[in-house]
């Protein structure tokens, strides 16, 4: 009797040949590669037995390296040497140059994707990231003996759409198969939630090298919902480093431009070390440049608390959002090398008043929640137990007239998702459109980035309002935007991939949420004015249509002269008035007084319509 093998469903149809898949967690100090073994999710380490791959890449004349060999030429060869390269992801020239001495590179080009000048070439930071994720990927394969399969590759959940196009960009560069680009605090809720079997509300705090994320999500039942995200995208260890670097420098009575730049990429290495050892001891001896001193951890704690408070500030921003209180979160949980800082987790214990839990290791937590779900999405293990439900960190729409930003996805919304919206022509005899892609949570555009622009062409001319086009926005699991626009009645349709330009500046991301607070108010009366505007202009050129064409026609001296009077007072109002309910009420007058002259125009249409025709004919 010969045997029938059957599966589970979701299951690979043979056990035995399990197909090798891997998470990434491709960070701004290290970056680390993890698969699961037997059930178990596990890190990856290379031959000297080390599971982190410091984020490091050198270009030498006749060398090259990546890693820690590749780190440790950072104080010989500084500009050769490329560290930190996460920060550059996505980002503009003019971005990049506004960092100053956090890095010090020698950068080529005036606009779009910033260029490193290497004695090895030019190189751009989605190659340094391809380069950083061949090496992850060698030594899983040869660790697992076997070609993979795809990646689930890791992001911070703050990362807009220029930073996770860049990612995937260096992945495939890479020669890597993207399973997926997975949130950090999500793949740090997945390690956590399917470990420990959990349900409730928890915060995931998350400081790595050089960004911060603050993430609340929803644990039930094996669904991880994230509720609300926050934090900032150039803030992280990198800048603990420097504040350190910065309090000896004042100790010494010294300035950064008194050292040259391997002295200043030495400066920094013994920063970071200082940080690091105080995380194990109450104080530690400083030495640099001739120059001795002490540094405890009540003195760190002071120095560092300003950035420690940005992220505090954002967790309680990402809270309200989500409609709640520190109270009502039952868990925190610390990602990322940085929470290592003994003042982080106390500022953090203050704030949510409750131990964080630390029982896995910051460092590996993302990369082993991202290995889970990557062998979810090969078929290695059913997905059924397992649902993830992200959201998008910022609001997407389109420009309307006046300059008005209509959302279409609104911010937190889960993805992937799609949603529509009608808009209509603006003019009569309109035959195409212009769609304007706009992400921000302003009220206007001008305070709202720019992501892509394309034309609709081929409408049928209509009268105005007459043509119907539906927009259509869809995001992606990588938290990737297509929008499509047709005109419903001729079926023409356009579309675009956004693959934003670079230049979203720092304080663009991290500000753009705490703007729109600031700015509620305003934005909506400036809005609410716009709209008025927009109405005013468009009655203002109806009217002055029909009165050129049937005026002296229809209406008598007297009508004429009223009407022409109130067009007046409402033309000169569109030019001068601030106040949305005043230029309003001129836009209701002007609107019944010309009913009476619209309703006679249609008469004479369908009078001079009807001429010549029999009844039987109609």
């Amino acid at each position: 009797m010969a045997l029938l093998q059957i599966s589970e469903p979701g299951e690979s149809p043979a056990p035995h040949q399990r197909k090798l898949a891997v998470g990434i967690d491709l960070g701004t100090t290290n970056s680390l590669v993890a698969t699961v073994k037997s059930g178990s999710p596990e890190t990856l380490a290379d031959q000297q037995g080390q599971v982190v791959l410091p984020s490091v890449v050198y270009y030498g004349q006749d060398q090259f390296l990546v890693g820690q060999l590749a780190k440790d030429q950072a104080t010989i060869d500084p500009f050769n040497t490329v560290q930190s390269v996460k920060r550059l992801m996505g980002r503009g020239v003019s971005d990049v140059k506004s960092l100053g001495d956090v890095l010090p590179y020698h950068f080529k080009g005036d606009e779009g994707m910033p260029l490193i000048q290497t004695a090895a070439g030019d190189k751009s930071p989605v190659q340094v990231s391809a380069d950083i994720l061949q090496s992850l990927a060698t030594r899983a394969e040869q660790t697992l003996e076997g070609e993979l399969t795809g990646a689930v590759i890791t992001v911070p959940a703050y990362f807009d759409e220029a930073q996770r196009q860049a990612t995937k960009d260096a992945a495939t560069l890479a020669g890597i198969k993207v399973l997926r680009l997975l949130n950090e605090p999500t793949a740090a809720a997945v390690a956590y939630g399917l470990d420990q079997g959990k349900d409730g509300v928890i915060a995931v705090y998350d400081l790595g090298g050089g960004t911060f994320d603050i993430s609340v999500l929803r644990l039930n039942c094996g669904v991880f919902e994230v509720l609300a995200t926050g934090g900032n995208s150039a803030l992280g260890g990198d800048d603990f480093d420097h504040v350190v670097a910065n309090w000896i420098l004042q100790q010494m009575g010294s300035n950064a431009n008194d050292f040259n730049a391997a002295q200043q990429r030495q400066l920094l290495a013994t920063a970071c070390e200082i940080k690091e050892q105080l995380a194990k001891q109450q104080q530690v001896s400083v030495a640099f440049a001739g120059w001795q001193g002490i540094l405890s951890q009540q003195q760190l704690a002071e120095i560092l608390s300003p950035l420690i408070q940005q992220t505090i500030k954002s967790c309680r921003r990402t809270l309200r959002d989500a409609g709640l209180k520190p109270a009502d979160i039952n868990e925190v949980v610390m990602v990322g090398g940085s929470t290592r800082t003994l003042a982080v987790r106390a500022q953090v214990k203050d704030f949510f008043a409750q131990e964080p839990l630390i029982d896995i290791d910051p460092d590996q937590v993302v990369a082993l929640g991202a290995a889970i779900q990557a062998d979810v999405l090969v078929g290695n293990k059913s997905g059924d137990d397992m649902l993830l439900l992200d959201v998008i960190p910022l609001s997407l729409g389109i420009e309307t007239m006046g300059g008005l930003m209509e959302k279409i996805i609104h911010r937190n919304s889960t993805i992937p998702v799609a949603k529509a919206q009608d808009f209509t022509t603006y003019k009569d005899g309109q035959t195409g459109m212009v769609i304007h892609v706009y992400q921000g949570e302003r009220e206007l555009v001008q305070d709202n980035r720019s992501l892509a622009r394309f034309v609709l062409r081929g409408i049928p001319p209509m009268a105005a309002g007459a043509g119907k086009v539906r927009v259509t926005f869809q995001v992606d699991a990588d938290g990737l935007l297509s929008v499509s626009a047709k005109e419903l009645t001729s079926g023409v349709e356009s579309s675009i991939q956004v693959k934003p330009s670079y230049g979203l500046t720092d304080e663009s991301i991290s500000n753009m949420l705490q703007d729109s607070f600031g700015h509620a108010a305003e934005d909506m009366a400036a809005r609410a004015l716009r709209e008025q505007q927009v109405e005013a202009e468009r009655l203002l050129e109806a009217v002055g249509v029909a009165i050129a064409e049937d005026g002296e026609k229809l209406l008598t001296n007297v009508e004429l002269q009223t009407i022409n009077d109130e067009v007046q007072r409402l033309t000169q109002q569109l030019a001068d008035e601030k106040d949305h309910l005043v230029l309003k009420s001129q836009v209701e007058k002007v609107s019944q007084l010309t009913e009476s002259f619209a309703a006679k125009r249609m008469n004479e249409s369908i009078k001079k319509a009807l001429t010549g025709h029999s009844v039987d004919s109609i």
